[in-house]
């Protein structure tokens, strides 16, 4: 049975579970002030047997041309063990529930471990089924002797090289992220990507707070080379965005910062540090970042990806044509 519950009972629900962030109640904060999406509300999914085995929390999308849809990062999140049966039994009653609380919505995107025929591939974003996660839960120099060898190489050259410095900026006012967003830029326009406009980002770092959005910065003579957005919850810490310069990748600026990351977390008491992603066979597009990520951590994680589940099969047909020309029209222009 699945149930809209409030916050009180989804925390109570969740006790004990590590929540992502993205499905913690602080995130709706930052849902009420990015364009077109807002906080949509919380689920719990109790199994046949009566035992609370997911909560869910959701933000409503709406896209181009005003179709609407439910985005779940990073959830649900799973109180037992998420087998098949349980994730299609989810689904299932998901989809019901939701064409009883607003027939407008078109689909649900959410994640899960096991491949299913009610399972569609997401229409735009990047997922991920592998990543790095360092465990911080152990001493200093045992974090530190688990890395690679190049990630300690890499480390100990950057530590002797005086004329850098690195250091938890947190809190910084929106001037002073400007320049950290002129690196973000630089790093899109080498990877060929663009980047959100800085607003997403400063929006980010004043909804959630410096409790849960910390900024870390490696700088050269004061000039910025490498820095990274980490988001804080439940004593787990995710990588969410960061960039380095041309300079940086000389002067191992970037192995610096994550040290300097995990070993600030570490000292902070948080557990983990998920470094957000690692390529595969099925998602080859961040298999440039995984020898970087594996630094750090020479074992890669196994995690449920983004699938679009359906809710209006018929509708969620034609997003997918419509999709398909407009990037065909686009690659036509191109050429």
């Amino acid at each position: 049975m699945i149930r809209p519950v409030d916050d009180t009972t989804y925390a109570e629900l969740a006790a004990g579970t590590a929540l992502p962030i993205e499905q913690a109640p602080v995130w709706a904060r930052f849902d009420a002030v990015v364009a077109d999406r807002e906080h949509w509300g919380r689920l719990a999914y109790t199994d046949d047997g009566g035992t609370p085995a997911a909560v869910i929390s959701l933000a409503m999308v709406r896209g181009p041309g005003g179709f609407r849809y439910l985005w779940a990062k990073n959830g649900p999140v799973w109180l037992v063990e998420p087998t098949p049966e349980r994730e299609h039994a989810l689904r299932r009653e998901l989809v019901d529930k939701l064409r009883q609380l607003d027939p407008r919505l078109v689909f649900v995107r959410l994640h899960a471990m096991h491949e299913a025929p009610d399972l569609r591939p997401v229409l735009q974003g990047i997922t991920y089924d592998r990543t790095v996660i360092v465990d911080l839960d152990r001493s200093e120099e045992d974090i530190f002797a688990a890395m690679k060898q190049q990630g300690r190489r890499a480390i100990r050259k950057a530590l002797k090289d005086e004329s850098l410095s690195v250091a938890e900026e947190t809190g910084l006012d929106e001037t002073a992220f400007a320049e950290l967003y002129d690196v973000f830029v630089e790093t899109g326009e080498r990877e060929g990507f663009g980047p959100h406009p800085a607003r997403r980002y400063l929006d980010m770092l004043a909804t959630l707070g410096p409790e849960h959005a910390r900024v870390f910065v490696t700088r050269r003579e004061g000039r910025v080379l490498a820095w990274a957005l980490v988001l804080v919850n439940d004593g787990a810490a995710l990588y969410s965005v960061g960039a380095s310069s041309g300079e940086a990748r000389k002067a191992y600026a970037a192995d610096l910062l994550h040290w300097h990351i995990m070993q600030t977390l570490h000292a902070d008491g948080v557990v983990s540090y998920d470094l957000a992603g690692a390529g595969s066979d099925r998602f080859p597009g961040l298999s440039g970042l995984t020898q970087f990520k594996t630094k750090f951590e020479k074992e890669i994680t196994e995690v449920a990806p983004a699938w679009d589940l359906p809710v209006r099969g018929w509708a969620y047909d034609l997003l997918v044509r419509a999709l398909a020309a407009k990037r065909a029209v686009t690659a036509r222009l191109r050429r």
